[in-house]
């Protein structure tokens, strides 16, 4: 992650051309430097006056912080310069001037602290801190992990529309827009074209994609629209299949950020921690006994408040070491699982629904689906939805669909909980929350 490892050496006689954005300008008289940075790092440029043309050294003061500049020059060898090396510069020429002053300082955060509000107004230019640019290389990894590991397990890659005709559900929650006249909205997942799909033959399917969430939650954790990966398989025997393929998920993914991001991770001083298979399971109607034990008493057959996650979380942490567990059998309650769940066949009011949290954090909504047409078509009812409103989907049970299951993981979550941020938004390129529509 070192420019200075990396110069284009032009010829035998060690010239090169470097371009990127100035970091640093120094005025010492007789020696000037310019300090060039580009998404690799950083090099010195060093000039003395006499030694170089006087054009170039009188030129130097004239220039601005974050301006665009290509120099020509000589690489040398240097005792004192980073990396020992640094350019002598025959030519300088600016490419992009930058007006000054600049408008948030990102590069010195420990000096001058910018609030994360600001920072997101001028996100091009928060974006060229080493730290910011290291959480999306960081996330670049996760993703394109993720798209290996599925391609490498069978699965077929999809891409679902993000404009359907109605909600996953009861149609709450949903960023509704005018398609030529007609109601439309933006998909809150692709739960039922991965649905779809099952009926369809295809058994194994993933999708790393955008989903939409109108809710005015303004907390650190919360967005209205991220990064989902998907996936959805058949002939399952139950929930615990689809739990064993996000241990393989996750436990394969860390791995290659820890393999490909030592520079990233060492920046932002962070350790992965590799958890080992299988991951923690407890019922929620354990936790709930858990927490009682800690004189905390959750609403029976009610998820959980955050609070109550991050108490559990540091339990299990104490008492297995990992960060990463499966809560499962959510209940069966009006507002918790949907309608599409499949119900523990001896205890209705249960389910084979689950989540996956990672340092005491949300990080995927998964389980098994009911499949069977008309135990469906009864739970629509029972949840207050109208059968006929979803006839689109109920008719993939008609004429067969294997038992099958899936998840849903929010890549930003995971990009946050593994690098230790304080807040979601750190974690996603331009996020959009109640309040954010720009940049």
């Amino acid at each position: 992650m070192d420019l200075a490892r990396r110069i284009p050496i032009r010829d035998a006689k060690g010239k090169a051309i470097v371009a990127g954005f100035v970091e640093e300008i120094r005025d010492l008289k007789n020696i000037r430097f310019l300090v060039l940075r580009d998404r690799s790092g950083i090099l010195q440029v060093t000039a003395k006056h006499g030694e170089v043309p006087e054009e170039v050294f009188s030129q130097i003061p004239s220039l601005t912080r974050e301006s665009v500049v290509c120099v020509e020059g000589l690489i040398v060898k240097s005792p004192i310069a980073k990396l020992g090396r640094e350019l002598i510069p025959s030519k300088i020429e600016v490419l992009s001037k930058a007006e000054t002053p600049l408008p948030i300082e990102f590069l010195r955060p420990e000096i001058v602290k910018t609030a994360l509000d600001k920072r997101l107004d001028y996100r091009f230019l928060d974006l060229r801190s080493p730290k910011s640019y290291a959480i999306f290389k960081i996330q670049d990894v996760l993703s394109d992990a993720a798209h290996r590991f599925f391609k490498e397990e069978g699965f077929i890659e999809i891409h679902t529309s993000k404009l359907v005709a109605q909600a996953t559900e009861s149609g709450a929650n949903v960023f509704q827009v005018d398609y030529f006249g007609r109601d439309a909205y933006l998909a809150q997942s692709p739960q039922f074209y991965k649905q779809m799909m099952m009926a369809a033959g295809f058994e194994k399917v993933f999708e790393i994609a955008p989903v939409f969430r109108a809710e005015k939650h303004h907390t650190p954790r919360h967005l209205c629209e991220y990064t989902s990966i998907d996936f959805e398989m058949s002939y399952i025997s139950g929930p615990e299949d689809i739990m064993e393929v996000l241990e393989k998920l996750v436990i394969f993914a860390l791995g290659e950020v820890q393999r490909r991001c030592k520079s990233e991770l060492e920046l932002l001083k962070v350790k992965v921690e590799m958890p080992e298979a299988p991951f923690p399971k407890i019922t929620l109607r354990k936790a709930y006994t858990i927490l009682e034990e800690k004189g905390v008493k959750p609403p029976y057959m009610e998820d959980l408040e955050s609070e109550h996650e991050r108490l559990l979380a540091s339990i299990i942490k104490e008492e297995t070491g990992s960060d990463f567990f499966f809560l499962t059998e959510y209940a069966w309650a009006p507002d918790s699982r949907p309608f599409y769940v499949m119900r523990k066949e001896n205890e209705p009011d249960w389910t084979y629904a689950f989540d996956l949290f990672y340092k005491g954090l949300e990080l995927t909504t998964g389980g098994q689906r009911e499949h069977r047409y008309e135990k469906l078509k009864e739970q629509c009812k029972l949840k207050g939805l109208e059968p006929e409103d979803f006839r689109f989907y109920l008719d993939f049970f008609r004429y067969g669909m294997p038992p099958h299951g899936g998840s849903g993981t929010g890549l930003e979550r995971f990009t946050m909980q593994l690098l230790n941020l304080s807040n979601i938004r750190e974690a996603t390129l331009l996020p959009r929350d109640p309040e954010r529509l720009i940049p």
